[in-house]
Order: C-alpha cells, then structure tokens, then sequence
C-alpha cells in the first residue's frame, strides 16, 4: 500500500508558476512509475505528466508540453510537478498516482491503469 499526498496548489495569475509536490510513504517510492492527473470542473480526469522509476523517462499531454516538469526525488519519497506559464485552462484538481508498469504511450495511462491514488490540490488559474 502507498500512500500520496498532494500539496502546492492555490489561487494564481495567469503566466505564473506553481510546484506541486506530492509526498509518498508506505512501500517503496522508487518501485513505482508515477504519474500527475488532473480534473477540470465538468470535464472528465485527464492525464497531464509521467516519469519512470529513476526520474530518466518523461511523457506529457501536448497542452502542457514546454510548460510542465514532472520529476522525482526518490531519497525523500515526493513527485513533483512544476508549472510554469500557467493559463486558465490549466485550472483543475491536481492528483498524482502510482503504477507498477511505466508506459511508454501516454494513451494507456488512465484511471484504470494506476494502482494508488492520491486526493488532489485545486489549482486556480485567474485570467
């Protein structure tokens, strides 16, 4: 069992930056392939970022792409996601999630496909 914990998100202006940052105990951080997700008031959970076991592959929606860093520091058990240039559309619940299996198709990560879950940090992106 992993726990996640997210953290970082807020109220900002359009063209700032946020990190979030997303905490882990339980099993070992680095068995997993971790992964950021977000939901966008009425819209369904989409995939934003991925990064595999030791921080070296990364995969990223094309809307954040130039945009968005996904990283990991395994020695202390946190993902991370730095948003830069931030955009109202960027506004939504922020969640990462753990994976056995690390993707080499951006396409297959999906609910179905993580295994842990954390509960999200809203970030607001004001125009």
């Amino acid at each position: 069992q992993v726990q996640l914990v997210e953290s970082g998100g807020g109220l900002v202006q359009a063209g700032d930056s946020l990190r979030l940052s997303c905490a882990a105990s339980g099993r070992t951080f680095s068995r997993y392939a971790m992964a950021w997700f977000r939901q966008a008031p009425g819209k369904e959970r989409e995939f934003v970022a991925a990064i595999d076991w030791i921080g070296e592959v990364t995969y990223y929606v094309d809307s954040v792409k130039g945009r968005f860093t996904i990283s990991r520091d395994n020695a202390k058990n946190t993902l991370y996601l730095q948003m830069n240039s931030l955009k109202p559309e960027d506004t939504a619940v922020y969640y990462c999630a753990a994976s056995n299996i690390f993707y080499s198709d951006s396409h297959y990560y999906t609910d179905n496909s993580m295994i842990y879950w954390g509960r999200g940090t809203l970030v607001t992106v004001s125009s």
